[in-house]
Parts: structure tokens; C-alpha cells; sequence
């Protein structure tokens, strides 16, 4: 196993995954109403949402964001479905009712559209295991599968439908990253030091 980032304290691990979902305050600058809405469930998918909510961050800091992280996918169904459920009331004010998510999901991307088909917000854009996968680097299997940092941030310009003069020259930058990147380990065959050193900066 590759070391991996402990995003929280014990406490506030505890109370997450007694939640099984919540909305990570410290990763968001939504104030109550977001743009649009980063969501994951998984280790990798949850590194990979936290990547591109930096690169948020630095380039379009005024675009509203809110980080939800899922540690029990049978929440997302209604309660009448299932005993983890959440009701209509609570899943909308975690999700909103009509702002773009960009979901990120450790396994095949139907399933969650399966679990959330009766929610009223279904601007719903997952991003998940797509059969695509080889011996590669760890990043790559990320890329190929367009679950990475980069095509997340593009599927926000995208599904934010953001037009400005910052969020297109971002969208260039996502794009040339993704060349760079493909450049990079086939000539030296191990991820981008950028990649492989980066961390979460407050």
C-alpha cells in the first residue's frame, strides 16, 4: 500500500463515518451555496477530488465549492429504500437541488446513479472504474479511467458551464497537463514528481 493522507483528526473520523456522509467544511468555500459540488467515496477518488479542489482553489478562487466526502454509499439512498437512507430534506441540503456534482467513485460509475435515480438534483456526473486499466503508473490508471485531478477540474468548466477568460485558460492548462503527464511517464516511466509529492495545503 502506498501511504496515504490522513485528511482527519480521530474525532472528526469518528464522527464522519458514524455520519457515513458529510460535507467537509475545511475543503469548501461555499457559505451554505455552492457552485457546484465535489463529491467522493474511496481513497483514491477522495485524493484525486481534493487535488482538483486545489487547483480550484489557486485558479478560480471566487467559484463556489463544497467538498462532500462518502464512507457509507447506502446513504444516498432514500430512507424508504434502505435504514442508512437519507430523506429528500437532508440529501438535498447536502447536494442541493440543482448545482452540478462531480462525483468521483472508487468502482463502476452506474452504481451511484443507481442509488440516487429518485433524488430531484440529477445533475449527477460520476467518474469512476470504466474497464480501463494496464500496468501502468498509479496516476495513469487514474487518467485513463478520466478520474484524475485534471479531467476533474475540466468536468467542472465543463458542467459549471464557466466561460470566463480564467476558467478557459484553466481549461488549457487541465489539458496540456494531461499531455504533459502522458509525456512524462512514457519517457520515465514512474508519475510526475508534482503528482507523486503533492499535498493538501490549507
Amino acid at each position: 500500500k502506498h501511504a496515504a493522507p490522513q485528511w482527519l483528526t480521530m474525532d472528526q473520523a469518528i464522527e464522519h463515518c458514524t455520519r457515513g456522509i458529510s460535507i467537509w467544511d475545511w475543503a469548501s468555500n461555499d457559505n451554505g451555496e455552492p457552485d457546484v459540488v465535489l463529491a467522493a467515496a474511496g481513497d483514491i477518488p477522495t485524493l484525486e477530488i481534493m487535488a482538483a479542489r486545489s487547483i480550484l482553489a489557486e485558479h478560480l478562487p471566487e467559484l463556489k465549492v463544497r467538498v462532500i466526502n462518502v464512507v457509507d454509499l447506502m446513504r444516498l439512498q432514500d430512507k424508504t429504500e434502505h435504514p442508512h437512507g437519507m430523506s429528500s430534506p437532508e440529501y438535498d441540503e447536502l447536494f442541493t437541488r440543482d448545482k452540478p456534482i462531480i462525483f468521483a467513485y472508487h468502482g463502476y460509475p452506474w452504481l451511484i446513479h443507481r442509488l440516487t435515480y429518485r433524488r430531484n438534483n440529477q445533475r449527477l456526473h460520476v467518474r469512476g472504474y470504466k474497464e480501463e486499466g494496464t500496468i501502468t503508473t498509479a496516476f495513469d490508471m487514474t487518467v485513463r479511467n478520466d478520474m484524475d485531478r485534471f479531467h476533474l477540474v475540466l468536468d467542472v468548466i465543463e458542467r459549471a458551464e464557466l466561460a470566463s477568460p480564467a476558467a478557459l485558460s484553466l481549461k488549457t492548462l487541465m489539458q496540456q497537463k494531461l499531455v504533459e503527464h502522458s509525456n512524462y511517464i512514457d519517457e520515465n516511466g514512474i508519475d510526475m514528481p508534482e503528482i507523486v509529492n503533492w499535498e493538501w495545503k490549507s
